[in-house]
């Protein structure tokens, strides 16, 4: 017989879910106890424990033409404005989006929850009117307060990024009605700075509609608001965004190669920052996807210690030359 979990009395006490009386009972009920406080499974039988089937939380109100006018409206007129007051952002290159038609797919690095709004207000209205962006179900969607939040400010969908028993994807379906996508292909946000390993999906999902994928890089944003702040540090940091010139899948490309294709789209954005845009461009493929890894030699400390100092000012075009 399994002991009663830490915390929980047999009798439904006092505790992290007891109480007493029916309260009591409620909180055993809720941590998966019986009214005694026991598991309701044998440890012996957990292995063969069926998952409950987890439900999505509806988002598709949130695409209607009433919820994209409020969004945009908040975009533009509070989140944007904000996000400008508490940084100092240097945006390039969106006139590499000149001519180009949706659906398109956005992938940038992920290092802050500045990212999104700094994105989302740097796009041109063509596409930021109609633009869905992909977030942790695990995170945005725990709670229903912060999943409408997060479904009606920024038109997120859920994106299962860890457990066995995981939703089916939107993405696809939202390409199929011809909404562009911000992505995060890296899972999360990076814990010192630095730029993990790039996922396929985004990938897959290009080559699979024949559709082009657009590589962001955002520098300054984790110095800016690193994970654990909830506001932004004083003094608006300077914050870059650059968007580099869109990728399409060649014919008969497999999806891994146009991910390797991407990561390294990604990593030379990532390095105009120190090496401008020529030295980025010149710089082999290895060493420019390794230099957003950070030294792989120093200890975490010294990894959050290196990504979380100030963005100088931006290059002029005389740095540029010497």
């Amino acid at each position: 017989m399994r002991r009663p979990a830490k915390g929980l009395r047999a009798n439904g006490g006092s505790g992290a879910g007891g109480g007493t009386g029916v309260v009591g009972s409620l909180r055993l009920l809720a941590h998966g106890r019986d009214l005694r406080g026991r598991a309701r499974v044998p440890r012996s039988a957990e292995e063969w424990e069926e998952t409950p089937e987890r439900t999505r939380f509806p988002t598709a109100w949130a695409r209607t033409p009433v919820a994209g006018a409020v969004r945009y409206g908040l975009q533009r007129g509070l989140l944007k404005p904000t996000a400008w007051s508490v940084c100092a952002p240097d945006v390039e290159g969106v006139e590499r989006l000149e001519g180009l038609r949706g659906p398109v797919v956005f992938v940038a690095n992920h290092a802050s929850h500045l990212d999104t709004p700094l994105i989302l207000g740097s796009l041109p209205p063509r596409f930021a009117r109609r633009i869905a962006v992909g977030a942790a179900a695990d995170y945005f969607f725990d709670t229903p307060w912060r999943a409408v939040l997060t479904a009606l400010a920024i038109n997120g969908f859920p994106v299962e990024r860890k457990g066995s028993n995981r939703l089916r994807s939107l993405a696809p379906q939202l390409v199929a009605e011809r909404w562009n996508l911000l992505l995060f292909p890296e899972g999360t946000r990076s814990e010192d700075g630095w730029m993990n390993r790039v996922r396929a999906g985004s990938a897959h999902l290009c080559c699979g509609f024949g559709i082009p994928a657009v590589p962001i890089a955002v520098r300054g944003s984790y110095a800016a608001m690193p994970r654990g702040r909830g506001w932004p540090i004083p003094g608006r940091p300077r914050v870059s965004v650059r968007y580099g010139d869109p990728l399409h899948p060649q014919p008969g490309e497999n999806a891994w190669d146009f991910n390797t294709r991407l990561a390294t789209a990604v990593a030379r954005l990532w390095n105009e920052e120190e090496l401008g845009w020529y030295g980025a461009l010149r710089e082999p493929r290895e060493s420019a996807v390794a230099r957003p890894a950070g030294p792989p030699a120093a200890g975490s400390w010294r990894r959050s210690w290196e990504s979380g100092r100030p963005l100088p000012p931006p290059r002029t075009l005389g740095d540029a030359e010497d």
